[in-house]
């Protein structure tokens, strides 16, 4: 019967793939892969000869078809990523959801993840989460995303790699303040760490230690009074400016910190002017 499976893969170590992931990847038709040449890896491993196709974030809707195409015939399909589970800030989502359009069935064969296994390592608040995910390399996007983050009383959850992580801890600690935070990196693999620190800390640590591997941080929401007080328009207007200081124009800057606080653009915007005469 066609079918698209989503099928989780290790995060670090081989040995947390599931017997049924296994048995999925030896039965369907074929396999499309984030990187070939890493999934040929875990293939090879476990002994499994299937044909793999490459998508990623970059190929295009053509490919999207061709796989649906194949699929709509009466093959069956897996999506990989290189690790953890497909579509969780990964291009299989659009993959999954072009089947949905198309009537395909899609069913989920789970498998380890690393934003929930952070969590659960953190020693933070786990009752309530958000996951953000990567932020923008694009400074309106991402000061845009950490304006209303910061605001946010879950728990957050971010992905980051290590050569942006520097920058991204100075920005959360500009927003959010100094709050507690837990930097997990090489999830399951010999190296795994987990660093429980403070924003300010991990910001004074990573100016002197380089940061290698993938990164998953987990951010204490912001506290309850805190979130009381951000809601004076001197607060607003302190957004405003922090988003002005790192490039924004300032009609953007209050329009997006006029989507996250009680105050309308043209407030902010007039504030902002007389503040700056």
């Amino acid at each position: 019967m066609s079918k698209l499976y989503i099928v989780g893969t290790p995060i670090g170590n081989l040995g947390d793939i599931t017997y049924r992931a296994v048995q999925t990847l030896k039965e369907v038709d074929f396999i499309c892969a984030e990187d070939t040449r890493v999934t040929m890896k875990l293939l090879n491993h476990f002994e499994i000869k299937k044909p793999v196709v490459s998508y990623h974030e970059h190929s295009d809707d053509t490919a999207e078809e061709r796989i649906c195409d194949r699929i709509a015939a009466g093959e069956t399909a897996a999506i990989v990523t290189d690790a953890g589970m497909p579509c969780i800030s990964d291009p299989g989502e659009r993959l999954v959801k072009r089947c949905c359009e198309r009537g395909i069935e899609v069913t989920v064969v789970p498998g380890p993840v690393a934003c929930a296994s952070a969590l659960a390592l953190s020693g933070l608040d786990t009752s309530r989460f958000s996951f953000e995910g990567f932020l923008s390399v694009t400074k309106k996007q991402r000061f845009s995303h950490l304006a209303k983050a910061a605001r946010e009383e879950n728990t957050l959850i971010f992905y980051e790699a290590p050569h942006k992580l520097p920058g991204t801890l100075q920005d959360m600690l500009e927003y959010f303040g100094d709050r507690r935070i837990a930097l997990c990196r090489e999830l399951t693999k010999v190296h795994e760490e987990v660093q429980r620190t403070t924003l300010s800390e991990a910001v004074q640590y990573y100016k002197e230690n380089k940061p290698r591997g993938e990164f998953v941080l987990i951010i204490e929401g912001a506290a309850e009074q805190a979130q009381e007080g951000a809601a004076t328009i001197d607060d607003a207007l302190s957004q405003v400016k922090a988003l002005v200081t790192n490039g924004m124009r300032a009609a953007d800057a209050c329009r997006e910190i006029a989507k996250v606080t009680p105050y309308s653009k043209g407030e902010l915007y007039s504030k902002y002017l007389e503040v700056r005469k």
